[in-house]
């Protein structure tokens, strides 16, 4: 073999050993191509299947006729230049939550959110005034002592027909205090109808910042303690503790609970205050969810100081929520009697869930029933005495429910 065949084999043997590397980096490459493919795959569906969006529509609600609908208004509507995305987005938001036909669950835009912070808190831009719907119509439930809604006549029963113009036909109680509510100083005109008056009036009233006090204890005759609970703010608690002390320490013997027209507040705050009058341990309120999980009964863990004091309670028709369920819990766990008119039937859980931007949704998450399982929502609860009270009694001074009720604790030993 000659130097120049040697020489070629070499090379030849030199070619085939580099394809064979080549071929081997290959389906190296390839495999772990595959291997790649695989992990990305298999962790791509596996968290698909155990992680979830918190924010990403459920797979099975189709969104594509909002889009549609969105896009047309988009491309077609005669104003599309100047439109307000934010407000359009808050009014489908809106939309949605009123197809639920709960006047609980409700889409608080920043503004009503703040509005419905300083509420519970008890101190606000105003004019005093507590309102609410009776017969579909937005009403005065009462003008509180020394703001300018009392100054300006104000009173029980009164049709609230407009605000500052726009008319309350088919408005919400957070859309009417939106618009009452406004800085110190300003002004707002309620168009008010009185059963009397001939036709409707208006009322210029000049906003005021509004100290909601939250309960009035006073003595009555025969050592008789009347303390009327207004609201159940967050203010609320530390002023009862301060009344029973006044309570415990003074000469009262018993006790009128007046929680006619509070229209609720705080759940925390009613189970505080229930915590002085049942024994600890004792069930104050039974929160149901429908099934979705087991019933919740909450106890009462107060001091129960003001166990041994004979208790009666006022209710009416604008007692509702917390003054219910701590009605209820007095009469299940003690028997105490509940005088006055049959209360508003506001039974149902709300908590405040805060969104983005400084919104928030109000939305009714379970039911409340009394200790004994009764439920409150849309039933309300039946005086064990029942006396009636005219809007005439009220702007004349006439109480003839607490007097009722004045009369019969006086008969309890």
């Amino acid at each position: 073999m000659d130097i120049q065949e040697g020489k070629t084999n070499k090379e030849a043997e030199g070619k085939e050993g580099k394809k064979n590397i080549i071929l081997k980096q290959g389906f190296v490459f390839i495999f772990l191509f595959i291997v790649i493919i695989s992990v990305f795959s298999f962790g791509f569906f596996f968290g698909r299947s155990s992680v979830v969006c918190p924010i990403c529509p459920p797979e099975d609600v189709d969104f594509s006729l909002f889009w549609e609908a969105w896009r047309l208004i988009e491309q077609e509507h005669v104003g599309r230049d100047d439109f307000d995305v934010e407000k359009m987005i808050y009014g489908a938001i809106a939309g949605m939550i009123n197809s639920l036909d709960d006047p609980y669950t409700v889409f608080l835009d920043p503004g009503e959110s703040e509005k419905f912070l300083e509420d519970v808190k008890g101190s606000f831009g105003g004019v005093g005034m507590e309102i609410g719907i009776r017969e579909d119509q937005l009403q005065v439930i009462r003008s509180l002592e020394g703001t300018p809604a009392q100054r300006a006549g104000l009173d029980l029963g009164d049709k609230i027909i407009k605000v500052d113009g726009e008319k309350t036909a088919g408005m919400t109680v957070e859309d009417a205090v939106s618009l009452i509510r406004g800085p110190k100083g300003t002004e707002v005109v309620l168009t008010i109808y009185r059963e009397e008056w001939q036709e409707e009036r208006d009322i210029r009233i000049t906003r005021a910042k509004i100290d909601v006090p939250s309960l009035r204890l006073e003595m009555k005759e025969d050592n008789i303690a009347y303390l009327q609970i207004y609201h159940f703010s967050e203010r609320a608690s530390s002023e009862f503790n301060q009344a029973a002390v006044n309570i415990l320490s003074g000469p009262a013997e018993k006790i009128i609970l007046d929680l006619r027209n509070n229209p609720g507040g705080y759940l925390e705050v009613t189970e505080e205050i229930a915590g002085w009058f049942l024994k600890r341990g004792e069930v104050v309120v039974i929160e149901d969810f429908s099934g979705r999980k087991d019933q919740d009964k909450r106890l009462a863990l107060g001091n129960s100081k003001l166990y041994n004091y004979p208790v009666v309670v006022l209710i009416n028709e604008f007692s509702a929520s917390g003054s219910e369920i701590l009605a209820g819990a007095l009469r299940d766990n003690r028997g105490a009697l509940l005088i006055g008119e049959k209360s508003f039937g506001k039974g149902s859980v709300q908590q405040l869930k805060e969104l983005r931007g400084g919104s928030s949704l109000k939305i009714t998450v379970s039911n409340w029933l009394t200790p004994k399982g009764d439920l409150i929502t849309s039933k309300g609860l039946e005086p064990d005495v029942n006396v009636e009270m005219t809007i005439e009694d009220y702007r004349e001074g006439r109480d003839h429910q607490l007097d009722r009720a004045i009369e019969i604790i006086k008969e309890i030993r």
